[in-house]
């Protein structure tokens, strides 16, 4: 009886060595690049750091960055919430197809990536030269850059949303048809309320990933300073110049900004499961 009561006290065999290669992961993984980047900080005062990151150029890199990345989380917001219903309610072929091309972003190299991106919409591109008819230019631009992100970061929110769709089922919208409310009205009143955390969680972490995005947006950007430079690039121009007080100083103003998105999710996440467990 004593040993069946100690052995319960254990989470699962073998917690304490797998407790220890996870801490001994986040450590080498995470803690130690974080380390660096605070040490690195450290080393200017207060002021000189405030001159950095306030930079009127690096002030421009940030609203470049987070306006594309804005625009491009709401685009995927809604693309991604289509793709996820389309491969969770119908079946047809080539289904298999398209649900493995959404993860094509996470498998793709994103200087792949970017490079495709930049000769599929530059004048002479398949598609850059149907656009430049209409007087659309994409390459080099601000839209260029949302399109990258919108590469980039739209798994997020397919991947995040299709489990929970998949879980509903479609017998909740075939028992609102049965009491009278129209498609609209079954999709808007019954299953977005339950897909809300999971689209509000993909198109936070869509932001967070588009905001550190480098690969994929410095071949299409044009990255011309005040009007298409990203952050990434700013921090990768720190580095050419041996200056890795002032790239770490601009990192981490990134650093802080996935940090407080993250805090946000996290939260997000735990107050629907609050929710789930008390209606249950």
């Amino acid at each position: 009886m004593a040993a069946l009561l100690g052995s319960s006290k254990r989470v699962l065999p073998g917690f304490t060595l797998s407790l220890g290669t996870s801490l001994l992961f986040v450590s080498l993984i995470i803690l130690l690049p974080l380390t660096g980047l605070i040490l690195n900080t450290s080393q200017m005062g207060w002021a000189q750091y405030w001159q950095v990151i306030s930079d009127p150029r690096v002030v421009a890199t940030y609203k470049v960055t987070a306006s594309a990345a804005a625009a491009a989380s709401l685009f995927n917001m809604v693309f991604g919430l289509l793709m996820a219903w389309i491969l969770t309610r119908y079946r047809f072929p080539c289904r298999a197809l398209l649900d493995g091309l959404m993860d094509l972003p996470f498998a793709l190299p994103t200087a792949v990536a970017g490079l495709t991106l930049a000769s599929l919409f530059a004048t002479n591109g398949w598609y850059g030269e149907w656009l430049a008819d209409l007087g659309i230019k994409v390459s080099y631009t601000w839209v260029g850059i949302v399109i990258a992100m919108v590469f980039t970061s739209v798994p997020f929110v397919v991947r995040t949303v299709q489990p929970v769709l998949e879980d509903l089922g479609p017998e909740y919208e075939e028992a609102a048809a049965t009491l009278g409310a129209s498609p609209w009205q079954a999709f808007s009143r019954v299953v977005l309320p339950e897909l809300k955390p999971a689209l509000i969680t993909g198109t936070a972490l869509s932001f967070t990933r588009s905001l550190g995005e480098f690969g994929a947006v410095i071949f299409i950007a044009g990255n011309m300073p005040w009007q298409t430079e990203i952050t990434s690039l700013m921090i990768f121009i720190k580095l050419q110049e041996f200056d890795y007080a002032a790239a770490s100083a601009i990192a981490s103003i990134i650093l802080l900004a996935s940090f407080v998105l993250l805090f946000l999710i996290n939260g997000i996440q735990s107050r629907f499961m609050r929710r789930v467990r008390g209606n249950s």
